[in-house]
């Protein structure tokens, strides 16, 4: 997740409507995750099919999904974003309707493999494609994907169940229609999008692996994903339950996933630290599996423990890829196709190899494996327990430290950790860093680039006026991380043009002030301690942020970044609602800064 408190933030829902249709598209392509579930025995029967055999369907997927990830950044830096989520959508369309047109299981395994060169194109462009062509706050559009996959997941088992209950072949008919009214909305709707000034290579995510830092975080995820597969990928056949009544089982784990991956994750991160979430949860995780493994020809007790699973799952998939992207010394895209490379590798091995294990030696036997893989994982997790740790300080710092000149023209400076804009003939304080003449504490006005954040920022101007004081405005520049990937949100030059049109707005006031894009936020709760670490360095009075638009979803993810505010912040806070400042308010408050 991403965001940060600036401004009041703009309704995720308030978006173009290019915006919606590759969420719809990303529905339809997180639903494909668990929606084989409920057919896989219908399959098995219908097709005179060992289970091993069926199993192939996610391990054919999973595994060209792991290997396309290392060609996504090379195709997407050629043809751009849009054409390679067209390409991926052509793909999942094609090849889903061939698998469901299929008279063997052999066939309906090779076509899904294309579906997972599909898959590979679109799950590393969409994020990225959304980012670009939201206008209706870049958070927004974060919440509303991360709403998408969560949607995917949950809904997914249970299309599949419904449509399977008809005949096994419905659900790949069905992601086959939904996917070719997402690719005609896809190309109708959205823009073509700019290619990369840097043409990646083929090599460049096999080299990040040299990271050891990523490596030892992609072999635990690897080992993670082999358990998750297990339980995915086997679990359907004991369970003894026909389509339906699996859909409603693998629809109440998906929700735990959606739900924990959203909230329950943040939470425990900001809680207990990265490391500590990190090992209990693949604990916990592994005596779940190993609940399975014992149990196994127990449906009650093995129904209620996949439910569980989700848990784990939705914590692991936010947490791990949080952290990843945090340590890895690559952009953002290239520690994503790394990451994922290995991890799908490990998803897609572990299905089939626990119907090959069965028939060698028994039902129990695969589980318990799975459960020996996480107490790997932990062993492996350990080794980079350094990085770990460094991942935690620069979250803690807010994102990873960077120094990069805003612009040459004069007054413009630079410093660790963020670039400086100014308008008014700043000088150098004793500190090394500008500050706007003025006396007294400066005052912080923490702005996003949503139309709100302009109350914002005239509330920071009439308590400057009353106050003497000057104006800090603080933008932070937004990456996108989720629970699936990541992508680089916006530009520096979008963040410095934000911070230019409001330091114009300041200077028609005859305000002094100076603008600040604040480096490397990857989450909501990271832009919020960047604000915070940011107004104590410069000893500001008071930090001025805009209170949310919106409610629900939206409302309970910008609250973490409220949250790391009001925790790391040692200055006054003034939360101005999406209303004009009402008139004496900021007088009131001006008293108390004087």
């Amino acid at each position: 997740m991403s965001g940060h408190p600036a401004g009041a933030s703009a309704s995720p829902f308030r978006q173009p409507k290019a915006v919606f249709a590759v969420a719809f598209a990303c529905v339809v392509s997180f639903m494909g995750i668990g929606l084989v579930d409920p057919i896989l025995p219908a399959i098995s029967h219908e097709l005179n099919a060992t289970p091993s055999q069926v199993t192939l369907l996610f391990t054919s997927y999973l595994v060209v999904t792991a290997v396309a990830m290392l060609i996504t950044g090379w195709v997407s830096s050629r043809i751009g974003a849009k054409f390679t989520l067209m390409a991926g959508l052509v793909l999942i369309v094609v090849f889903s309707a061939l698998a469901g047109a299929s008279p063997s299981i052999g066939a309906i395994v090779g076509f899904r493999a294309g579906w997972g060169i599909g898959n590979a194109l679109f799950i590393a462009t969409s994020l990225a494609v959304i980012v670009a062509s939201a206008s209706g706050g870049f958070a927004g559009a974060i919440i509303l994907y991360e709403a998408a996959l969560g949607l995917g997941i949950a809904v997914g088992p249970l299309l599949g169940g419904l449509l399977g209950h008809v005949s096994w072949r419905g659900p790949f008919y069905g992601v086959s229609v939904l996917m070719a009214v997402a690719l005609i909305a896809t190309v109708v709707l959205v823009e073509r999008t700019p290619r990369p000034q840097r043409k990646t290579s083929l090599l460049d995510p096999l080299r990040a692996l040299r990271h050891r830092g990523l490596l030892t975080m992609s072999l635990t995820a690897l080992c993670y994903n082999w358990a998750f597969f297990t339980v995915l990928g086997y679990a359907p056949f004991p369970m003894g339950l026909d389509a339906i009544q699996l859909g409603f089982v693998f629809t109440g784990w998906g929700l735990l996933v959606a739900l924990f991956s959203v909230f329950g994750a943040p939470w425990l991160q900001s809680r207990f630290g990265i490391a500590r979430t990190l090992y209990a949860n693949l604990a916990l995780f592994a005596v779940t599996v190993l609940v399975i493994a014992i149990w196994t020809t127990h449906p009650p007790v093995l129904v209620t423990a996949v439910i569980v699973a989700g848990v784990f799952i939705g914590i692991n998939n936010t947490v791990t890829t949080q952290a990843v992207m945090t340590v890895a010394p690559v952009e953002r895209p290239i520690a994503s196709a790394a990451y994922g490379f290995v991890r799908f590798i490990g998803g897609g091995l572990a299905p089939f190899a626990a119907g090959k294990l069965v028939e060698l030696t028994n039902i129990h036997v695969p589980f318990f494996i799975g459960a020996g893989a996480l107490v790997l994982g932990i062993v492996i997790l350990s080794t980079a327990h350094g990085h770990l740790v460094e991942a935690e300080r620069v979250q803690a710092e807010g994102g990873q430290a960077a120094s990069e000149p805003a612009t040459s023209e004069p007054g413009v400076a630079a410093r660790t950790g963020a670039v400086l804009v100014t308008l008014n003939g700043d000088t150098e304080d004793d500190r090394g860093g500008p500050t706007a003449s003025g006396g007294g504490a400066p005052i912080v006005a923490a702005i996003d680039g949503s139309p709100a954040a302009v109350r914002v920022t005239e509330a920071a101007a009439r308590l400057a006026a009353l106050a003497g004081r000057s104006v800090h405005l603080l933008h932070a520049q937004e990456g996108a991380v989720t629970g699936e990937g990541a992508a680089e949100g916006e530009s520096l030059e979008a963040s410095r043009a934000t911070v230019q049109r409001h330091l114009e707005l300041l200077a028609r006031s005859d305000v002094p002030a100076v603008g600040h894009v604040l480096l490397g936020a990857c989450d909501h709760g990271g832009a919020g301690r960047l604000v915070a670490e940011h107004a104590n360095q410069i000893g500001a009075s008071v930090i001025v942020v805009g209170a949310p638009t919106h409610g629900g979803i939206a409302a309970l993810m910008d609250a973490s970044a409220g949250r790391e505010l009001g925790r790391h912040a040692r200055s006054h806070l003034f939360i101005v609602n999406p209303a004009p400042v009402p008139a004496g308010a900021a007088e009131r408050h001006a008293d108390s800064v004087a």
